[in-house]
């Protein structure tokens, strides 16, 4: 009888230990919770926050409602960097045209990416604290500032992609293309992430009290993770290609000289090309309104001289329309330093900023007995002049009179663009590279003598640059800025681009994201194997976690605990157990 009272007095104080240690646990201090809840949902306080059984659901109607908005915006947001990030090469154009719109030079492109930058990274911090929130078995509140911030981010993210949807539709043939030679990566870190998600996941799958709630949070996990084990199986980069394979490197042309380094189409932008090793020089020549061809882009000449100074009254005049004494007055290099026409421009030597002041408008035929003196390729956009010009039908002859006779460039390094005359040009001027600005069959290339393509990069395919290769017909593909995107043209086998940026571009040695099918077949069942090792570990903890969890039934102290409570609750309950207990 004795023996019973006595083991009926441990087993009492027994229960009593386990109710004290689990009000310990839930009273005590959590300074890392505080601070996910804190900052999630402004609750710092202990007794604000509310813990959640695990597998049960994580919040409220309202709040169920709202995560997916968060997910959303997450998505959408990392889908725009990324569709912006890529489309660094064009933001040169991006801002043009905005300048175009809005009268004056701003470097739109930087800011659009520094707010998308910005934005993705707020919302994937919440994403991060609501899936720590989960892990800890927290009940999810997001702060109504917070659903105001991921409302702005998610209509800012949409409302940019819409944009370059209807705007700039050709950018998501960039997104395309980048695809050929990030998607190895991108897949190795989508990975990383469901290796990250395993923790909440496996934490709320182990612990739930049915199996079709397990199903419910396990089955879509595991269908994405073998859909990313699985997608290399259609993956194409030709930049994953055997040892030896790999073509010459493609030359480079400077796009209107160098203008990431000098003003473009200034004598000294094309020779920064040449100090930099550039094989060939691109350029736009326009007529003055008394016969001189010159180097002129824009149809005025407002963005890249002092036109507005010089000539007020005349800002929006056709650059056409100016007698070359006028424009020989006019300075083409002030605003190149003034508003630093491209992200992520170098500072200018002292002696490169004096020369850069001084920089005038440049003639064809300087152009050209430059190039010829240097051995450059030259090929050139022709700009037939407008309507009421003297010269209006007499412009080819007059640029065929500067190559032939003023200049005399040695014929074969003209890579002959303009099409409308280009029988009349072969008869006249024979010895031209002919050179056209489009795809076309091969049978009618080389019916007009065409040696080359000169196409925009997001035409860019190498199963039709072997085609042409194959009929002696290179390729030439503008305006090529980006390593990435040079490195593609590389391994698709383009003979030559156009770019801006020659100094960077005539560093790489190799192709980036070069491998062997072999290396990227390793890389990729190395990815696969440990990441499942690792996932397959995470549910294992979880599980051995739950299971020693359940040692201690929660009926026995479900009578004696409440969920929440305050301080003074627990100091009461602790002041009412047994002294031998301390």
């Amino acid at each position: 009888m004795e023996t019973r009272s006595t083991s009926h007095k441990r087993m009492k104080f027994g229960k009593l230990k386990v109710v004290r240690r689990r009000l310990l646990q839930q009273y005590e201090q959590q300074p890392f919770v505080s601070c996910l809840a804190g900052f999630y949902s402004c609750r710092w306080k202990r007794y604000q926050r509310e813990r959640i059984e695990p597998g049960k659901c994580c919040c409220n109607l309202r709040e169920c409602m709202f995560f997916p908005l968060l997910v959303a915006a997450f998505c959408f947001s990392l889908v725009f960097l990324y569709t912006w990030g890529e489309g660094k090469n064009d933001y040169n154009s991006f801002d043009w045209y905005n300048y175009g719109n809005m009268g004056y030079w701003f470097l739109w492109s930087l800011v659009i990416l520094i707010v998308a930058a910005i934005l993705f990274a707020y919302v994937s911090l919440l994403l991060v604290l609501a899936m720590c929130l989960l892990a800890e078995g927290q009940r999810l509140y997001l702060h109504w500032s917070h659903k105001i911030g991921t409302f702005l981010v998610l209509g800012f993210s949409i409302a940019c992609l819409f944009a370059l949807s209807i705007l700039w539709r050709d950018h998501r043939k960039t997104v395309r293309l980048s695809f050929q030679v990030t998607a190895p990566y991108l897949h190795i870190g989508a990975i990383a992430i469901m290796v990250l998600l395993a923790w909440p996941v496996s934490f709320h799958a182990i612990r739930a009290d049915k199996k079709v709630t397990q199903m419910i949070i396990v089955g879509p996990y595991l269908a994405i993770l073998l859909f990313l084990f699985l997608i290399p199986l259609g993956m194409y980069s030709p930049c994953i290609r055997e040892m030896g394979t790999l073509g010459p490197k493609p030359a480079l042309i400077g796009h209107r000289g160098a203008p990431m380094l000098a003003p473009e189409n200034t004598e000294m932008s094309f020779l920064k090309t040449i100090e930099h090793g550039g094989d060939g020089l691109e350029t736009d020549v326009a007529i003055s309104y008394d016969g001189v061809p010159f180097l002129m882009h824009d149809d005025t000449l407002r963005r890249t001289t002092n036109v507005a100074e010089v000539y007020p009254n005349d800002t929006g005049k056709a650059a056409s329309f100016f007698s070359w004494d006028a424009l020989q007055k006019l300075n083409a290099g002030m605003w190149f330093l003034k508003n630093k026409p491209f992200v992520g421009m170098g500072s200018l030597s002292k002696a490169d900023q004096k020369q850069a002041k001084n920089q005038s408008i440049y003639t064809l035929s300087s152009f050209l007995r430059l190039a010829d003196s240097h051995n450059k390729l030259v090929i050139f956009d022709l700009y037939r002049p407008p309507e009421k010009h003297p010269y209006r039908n007499l412009w080819l002859r007059k640029v065929l009179d500067v190559i032939l006779k003023e200049a005399k460039i040695k014929r074969h390094l003209v890579l002959w663009l303009h099409n409308s005359v280009r029988s009349f040009v072969q008869s006249v001027a024979p010895g031209f590279q002919h050179t056209m600005g489009r795809k076309a069959p091969i049978e009618d290339l080389l019916k007009h003598n065409i040696v080359k393509l000169n196409l925009v990069y997001t035409d860019m395919s190498s199963e039709d640059i072997r085609k042409y290769a194959a009929a002696n017909i290179t390729t030439n593909f503008y305006v090529v800025n980006e390593p990435w995107l040079y490195s593609l043209a590389w391994c698709s086998g383009a003979h030559s681009v156009t770019t801006n940026a020659v100094h960077l571009l005539k560093d790489l040695s190799q192709p980036l994201f070069l491998m062997t099918p072999q290396q990227y077949s390793i890389m990729w069942i190395l990815t696969d194997t440990i990441s499942a090792f690792l996932i397959t570990l995470i549910f294992f903890l979880q599980w051995w976690r739950g299971k020693n969890f359940s040692c201690c039934p929660a009926e026995d102290s479900n009578s004696m605990i409440e969920n929440g409570g305050s301080y003074n609750k627990f100091k009461t309950e602790l002041s009412s157990m047994p002294p031998v207990l301390a």
